[in-house]
């Protein structure tokens, strides 16, 4: 269901979840309904833009600038719904668009690419930003308290500026890359096998590093990046900082946190029996001054507490793809521990996954894919004490593993099930189920997704009350593809509050999520 591709995969969901491109209904739309659906779409711009897409023949070779320099980019065109547990401030519905254009060049030792980033939303909440420990209801207002409390913004910033050198040293998969880019980890080679390659572009990738794609704004990194590529083994280590944005619309600058990454990564087997293994390191310095940590001490200790967050991520995953008689079935570990110090803090925390899928092979008409798995990242049960349980999950994309985000690995029990239906090559159905418990009662309730500001520390915290049930979350999105440069689609996600949510939110026990989404690349 996800899009900013090429081509649809015939054999697996759709590549790149930060861009998720979902439908609830029908597939089809007419300019003519647009005025029927304000609460919808951007009715003008969502036209405008359809109209120029298919009027573009689809054979129609690349913008090209001389003989070498092309000219790429993407309009992503979305209208959001929230229902924050019946809050009358937290129901609303805005819409946002982001324009990335670029121009790029490609030689056989020399590659570069500049991209440029336009984020635009209109009409958010004023009122979705409540006292503590209810706080920000949506993301409508965490865009409007990212933005000085406008409602209408706008952004213009280098979503990406690099050069690219490869062959070095005459070897053919040797390459370094030196600039801004986007990153995230675990992509960083894919399989083959296609069910290998969407478990990793959906359940393995930006985990603990990611562009935040999801967002009307993302993120970047400045960084230079190491690439050993070889037909079954690769090697990727890369350092630098990330960027503003997420949230925040003006993405040029960088903030003061340094970040390291390297990974090996290994294929296995054959198209048969398939499979894929990585070690990682990460390691993450923020020591910026005068953000305040989320954690479940006192706020007086927490505010007393200017010490750097200094943490190594050591961590894997495993990846196993067999075809059988009664269908393919895959399977994958991910794992990671934490040391290091959280300010006056000991850093030891740890997260794992454990997952499992099916894809019957007496069901091809629509070509099911039935998954299950539980997810469990730690949390803090002892606040007085001089350690920091709670796995910190540095920079993710959290809405890949949260589809409704209200929620990410932090302290966090995850057990759900999901089913992929794919009856065309161009259209796919998705259904997720969700038992969300804390793992820690007495830590907090964590959502966000990581710095994007130099004094917004990035994740919210609410309190348990004691309690450790928080959600069961239904969701339902697809993703048609009217061609291969236009995607319409949807999602809608209904999330049940338990004891954690009851106990902040008396009035409502739902949250609803809803948006609808044009996508048009160029």
């Amino acid at each position: 269901m996800f899009a900013r591709r090429e081509m649809m995969d015939t054999n697996v969901v759709p590549a790149e979840p930060g861009y998720s491109a979902n439908i609830v209904a029908g597939g089809y739309m007419s300019c003519s309904a647009q005025a029927d659906m304000p609460r919808l779409l951007s009715a003008p711009i969502a036209c405008a833009t359809l109209l120029f897409a298919m009027s573009v023949p689809l054979d129609a070779q690349t913008v090209k600038l001389g003989d070498e320099v092309s000219v790429s980019g993407s309009i992503r065109i979305r209208s959001y719904s929230w229902d924050w547990f019946g809050s009358a401030d937290g129901d609303y519905t805005y819409p946002a668009a982001i324009v990335r254009a670029g121009v790029s060049q490609s030689r056989p030792s020399l590659e570069w690419l500049v991209e440029f980033g336009l984020p635009v939303m209109v009409s958010l909440p004023s009122t979705a930003v409540a006292a503590a420990p209810q706080g920000q209801l949506g993301l409508g207002g965490s865009y409007f308290a990212a933005n000085s409390n406008a409602v209408n913004n706008a952004g213009f910033f280098l979503k990406q500026g690099y050069v690219r050198f490869t062959g070095i040293g005459g070897v053919p998969g040797q390459s370094i890359k030196v600039g801004r880019m986007e990153f995230n980890d675990g992509s960083e080679v894919s399989p083959k096998n296609a069910t290998l390659a969407a478990l990793k572009r959906e359940r393995i990738s930006q985990r603990l590093l990611g562009t935040f794609g999801f967002s009307d704004v993302g993120r970047s990194v400045d960084a230079a990046q190491y690439v050993l590529s070889t037909k079954t083994m690769n090697v990727t280590a890369l350092a630098g900082r990330p960027t503003q944005g997420v949230f925040q619309v003006d993405g040029w600058g960088q903030l003061n946190i340094n970040m390291f990454y390297g990974a090996l990564t290994g294929q296995t087997g054959d198209d048969q029996r398939a499979g894929e293994w990585r070690v990682f390191a990460l390691g993450y310095d923020d020591y910026r001054n005068g953000v305040i940590k989320t954690d479940n001490r006192a706020a007086a200790a927490r505010a007393a507490d200017n010490g750097n967050i200094a943490i190594m991520t050591y961590g894997g995953h495993i990846l196993q793809f067999a075809e059988t008689p009664a269908g393919s079935v895959d399977a994958l570990v991910w794992g990671a521990l934490q040391t290091g110090k959280w300010g006056a803090l000991s850093q030891r925390a740890a997260a794992y996954a454990l997952e499992g899928g099916w894809q019957p092979a007496a069901m091809a008409r629509i070509r099911p894919w039935f998954r299950a798995g539980y997810d469990f990242g730690s949390g803090d049960g002892n606040a007085a004490d001089t350690r920091h349980g709670t796995f910190f999950q540095i920079l993710p994309t959290p809405r890949i593993y949260a589809r409704l985000p209200f929620f990410n690995l932090m302290n966090m029990r995850d057990a759900f099930g999901e089913a992929i239906l794919r009856p065309r090559k161009d259209l796919t159905f998705r259904t997720d189920v969700h038992a969300l418990h804390l793992a820690a009662a007495n830590d907090l309730w964590y959502s966000g997704g990581g710095a994007f500001q130099p004094r917004t520390f990035g994740y919210t915290g609410r309190p348990s009350s004691g309690q450790s049930s928080l959600a069961t979350l239904v969701d339902v999105s697809g993703d048609y593809a009217y061609n291969p440069r236009v995607t319409i689609g949807g999602y809608f996600g209904d999330a049940v509050g338990h004891a954690v949510a009851q106990s902040i939110y008396p009035t409502g026990t739902h949250i609803r999520f809803a948006y609808a989404e044009l996508l048009v690349r160029f």
